[in-house]
C-alpha cells in the first residue's frame, strides 16, 4: 500500500478545457515534471478553465490579451501563485501545440534598424551558411555598432574613422578572444552593407586584425592526476553524476568542443560501427570512433535516464521542462566538476587540450592528433608539439658558458 507521503492530489478540471486536462498531464510528465508539479499545473489549468466558462470564452479565443485578463482577475481574487503571464507559458504552449489555442503572434520589426537586422540575419543564413549561435553573436555586434552611431542608418556618412572609433571604444572592454570575435562580426556586417549597396566603399579594410597571441603560450591541458580527480568527483550512483561523467569523457578523450557535445543526438550514435557523428564547425559532419570507456559511460547514462527517453538529445537537463543540454550547460558541468574535485576551475576547451596532449604523450603523431581534433590545417595542431618537453629537450642546445 502506498505511503500517504506518496499520494498526489490531482484536481478535476471542468469547463472548456476539461477535454484537454489528461493530455496536459501526459505532456508535462513526458517533459520530466514531478507528479506534484503536474498536480499544481492542473490546479492552474482548472482555474483558467472556470474563468473561461464564466467569461463565455472558448479555447480558440485564448489569445495573449485574454491571458492578461485572466492573470489580472486571478490576482484580484487574492491568489499569489500562478498569477503572472509567465506562469501561463506552459499550458498555453500545450494548447497551441495541439492546435486548440491561437498561434503566438508573429513579432514584426517596426523600426528601420530591426528591418535591417532581419535582412542581415537572412543574409547570414542563406549566403554565409552560419549556425544559430554565430548568427546571434553577429547580430549583437551589428546592433551595438549601428546604435552607437550618431548618424543612425545614414550609411553615406559612414567612414573608416567611425569604424576605428567603435573598435577603440569596445575592444578594451573585452578579452583577446572577445575582441577577435568583435572584429570578425564587424567585418561581416561591413561586407553585408557593401554587398547590399548601402555603402559604396568596402570598409572591411578599415578593420584591423587582433594581435595573434596563439604562439605566446602553451595550450593548458590538465595533468593526468588532476583529470582523474575531476572524473572521480562525479557520483555515478545518480543520474546527474552519470551524465556529467559521460560528458567529461567525451571532452577529455575525444577532444570534442562544448557545442559539439551539446549537439549530439541519439541518431548520431552508431553502436554497430562503434562511431559517433560530430556536428563540427562550419556545419561539417565528421565521424569518430567511440572508445570503450566512453561508450560504456554513455550507454550507462542513457539506460539510467529511461523516463526521459522521448528527448532525442543525448545529454539533457535534469530540471523540467526537460530539453537538450546547451553548450553553456556543458561548460557548467566542467566548472562544477572542478569545484567538487577542489582543483582550479577550467573551461571545457582545457579538456580538449588535455585530449591532445594525452595523445601526444602516448606517441601519436601530429597528423593523427589533427584528424581526431578535426583541424582543417596541420598548422593549428603544431602548437601541441611544444608541450612534449621530453622531445624538446633533445633539441635544446647547451647554455652558453656552461661547464664542459
Amino acid at each position: 500500500m502506498p505511503r500517504k507521503s506518496d499520494w498526489v492530489w490531482v484536481p478535476v478540471v471542468s469547463g472548456p478545457l476539461a477535454a484537454y486536462a489528461a493530455g496536459l498531464e501526459r505532456w508535462l510528465l513526458e517533459r520530466g515534471f514531478a507528479r506534484s508539479a503536474v498536480g499544481n499545473r492542473l490546479w492552474q489549468f482548472a482555474h483558467v478553465s472556470r474563468w473561461m466558462e464564466r467569461e463565455r470564452i472558448g479555447p480558440g479565443e485564448l489569445t495573449v490579451a485574454r491571458i492578461a485578463e485572466f492573470v489580472a482577475a486571478h490576482r484580484s481574487a487574492g491568489f499569489v501563485t500562478f498569477s503572472s503571464a509567465a506562469s501561463m507559458r506552459l499550458p498555453l504552449a500545450y494548447l497551441r501545440g495541439i492546435g486548440v489555442a491561437p498561434a503566438a503572434p508573429v513579432v514584426v520589426a517596426d523600426g528601420a534598424l530591426d528591418v535591417l537586422l532581419d535582412d542581415y540575419r537572412r543574409y547570414l543564413v542563406r549566403e554565409r551558411g552560419l549556425v544559430e549561435h554565430t548568427i546571434c553573436g553577429h547580430q549583437r555586434v551589428a546592433r551595438l555598432f549601428l546604435e552607437a552611431r550618431p548618424a543612425g542608418l545614414e550609411f553615406e556618412r559612414l567612414s573608416a574613422a567611425d569604424v576605428s572609433a567603435f573598435l577603440a571604444s569596445e575592444c578594451p572592454k573585452r578579452s583577446v578572444s572577445g575582441a577577435r570575435d568583435l572584429v570578425f562580426a564587424l567585418r561581416s556586417l561591413l561586407r553585408y552593407l557593401h554587398v547590399c549597396g548601402l555603402i559604396d566603399v568596402p570598409l572591411v579594410w578599415a578593420v584591423p586584425g587582433v594581435a595573434e597571441v596563439r604562439d605566446r603560450s602553451l595550450p593548458r591541458g590538465l595533468e593526468p592526476q588532476v583529470l582523474a580527480r575531476i572524473l572521480d568527483s562525479c557520483d555515478r550512483r545518480t543520474l546527474v553524476g552519470q551524465r556529467d561523467h559521460a560528458v567529461l569523457l567525451l571532452l577529455s578523450r575525444l577532444g570534442l568542443r562544448a557545442g559539439e557535445v551539446a549537439a549530439l543526438s541519439l541518431e548520431d550514435l552508431d553502436w554497430r560501427r562503434g562511431e559517433l557523428t560530430v556536428h563540427g564547425k562550419g556545419s561539417r559532419l565528421e565521424r569518430l570512433p567511440i572508445p570503450v570507456d566512453v561508450g560504456e559511460a554513455v550507454v550507462g547514462y542513457l539506460r539510467a535516464r529511461g523516463r526521459l527517453e522521448r528527448s532525442r538529445a543525448v545529454f539533457v537537463t535534469m530540471r523540467a521542462p526537460v530539453g537538450g543540454l546547451s553548450a553553456g550547460g556543458v561548460i557548467s558541468v566542467v566548472a562544477r566538476a572542478c569545484t567538487r574535485a577542489d582543483v582550479p576551475v577550467v573551461g571545457a576547451h582545457a579538456l580538449r587540450h588535455t585530449a591532445a596532449t594525452g595523445m601526444l604523450r602516448a606517441g601519436a603523431s601530429l597528423p593523427e592528433i589533427a584528424q581526431v581534433l578535426r583541424h582543417r590545417r596541420i598548422e593549428t595542431t603544431t602548437i601541441y608539439a611544444r608541450v612534449d618537453r621530453d622531445r624538446l629537450r633533445e633539441l635544446a642546445r647547451p647554455w652558453p658558458g656552461a661547464a664542459a
